[in-house]
């Protein structure tokens, strides 16, 4: 193993390129982001992975190896946007990869999915960049900075006093507004400095028609002998998922999500993965596996705390299945 801790060693040293040479020279390989190391350890440990090295660059591990056909590099990103986003640009950056898997648990927007579900969204926002509007103006008002391009109304907003109980269709809030902003992009095939925006970030077409394959696989619906779901699990392809640096548990943001924008999954990383191969022009797809509903099912606490683990194995058996699929 060849461990790297600094940017200085980064640059400097030839025995990291040479081995960044040696292992592209098998490439071009799938890669796979995963956000933490419960979500990671089913995949490392599954029978369907032969390893064959790890190399350490700047506070990632990169697991070299196969699963079925194909040569992939999987690698822990750390939990919400930063981390995701970094480790996804570091990963494309160093090694030769043809397309990005990301996978992971998520809560649940959506009440007619359950605990379990295996979610494949078509498109991935990230929902936690707005513009806060100042008490006293509204929906009519110009946004500060919107005339500039930095700002825009396009893509709707959250209204604080909707929220007041008991309700009050009068009643206002200091709060006011919060206007969800689309992400400033630099695509590689753009011109520099010269920003786009995007929203709305489509996984890629060819890899979201195979994932359909998956709507047969048996799932698993028991933590042991005494906890099952109700439900048998499933995948799903579903319309819409977001992410953001927030972790949902809250039963009206959750029920917002999905009226204003037909959300599914939430969780805080696959849109900064979606966002960077969108720069990157990368084929990209993210599988999200429901281990709660968020802000409460029936359970007086959230529900992630017994069924995450579940919910990885399936989110594993799903990614699995779909490498095995292309």
């Amino acid at each position: 193993m060849v461990h790297f801790s600094s940017v200085d060693a980064l640059i400097a040293s030839r025995k990291l390129q040479r081995s960044i040479h040696k292992i592209n020279c098998h490439g071009p390989y799938l890669g796979i982001v995963v956000p933490n190391a419960f979500e990671m350890d089913p995949l490392l440990q599954s029978s369907s992975f032969n390893v064959s090295k790890t190399l350490d660059i700047a506070g990632r591990r990169f697991h070299i190896g196969r699963v079925d056909k194909h040569r992939v590099i999987i690698v822990m990103s750390g939990l919400a946007m930063l981390n995701a986003g970094l480790t996804t640009q570091l990963l494309v950056s160093f090694f030769e990869v043809k397309g990005v898997i990301h996978y992971g648990i998520a809560g649940n927007a959506n009440s007619s999915l359950h605990i379990g579900y295996v979610t494949v969204p078509r498109y991935w926002a990230h929902t936690g960049l707005w513009n806060w509007q100042r008490y006293g103006d509204g929906p009519n008002d110009e946004l500060s900075l919107e005339s500039d391009g930095d700002y825009t109304r396009k893509y709707g907003y959250l209204h604080f006093a909707n929220f007041t109980t008991p309700s009050d269709q009068n009643s206002s809030n200091l709060l006011n507004n919060v206007w969800y902003q689309p992400e400033e992009i630099f695509p590689v095939t753009g011109t520099p400095e010269v920003r786009q925006h995007a929203f709305w970030v489509p996984v890629d077409e060819h890899y979201y028609q195979i994932a359909k394959s998956l709507e047969s696989l048996e799932l698993e619906k028991c933590l042991n002998s005494t906890t099952c779901l109700s439900n048998t699990p499933k995948a799903v392809l579903v319309e819409r998922g977001a992410s953001a640096n927030v972790f949902v548990d809250n039963a009206a943001y959750r029920n917002f999500l999905y009226t204003k924008f037909n959300i599914s999954p939430i969780d805080m990383e696959s849109a900064a993965v979606a966002l960077v191969c969108l720069e990157q022009r990368l084929p990209f797809i993210a599988i999200r596996s429901l281990s709660d509903l968020a802000g409460g099912g029936t359970s007086e606490r959230n529900e992630a705390a017994v069924f995450s683990g579940l919910a990885s194995q399936n989110a594993v058996t799903a990614v699995l299945q779909f490498i095995k699929s292309l």
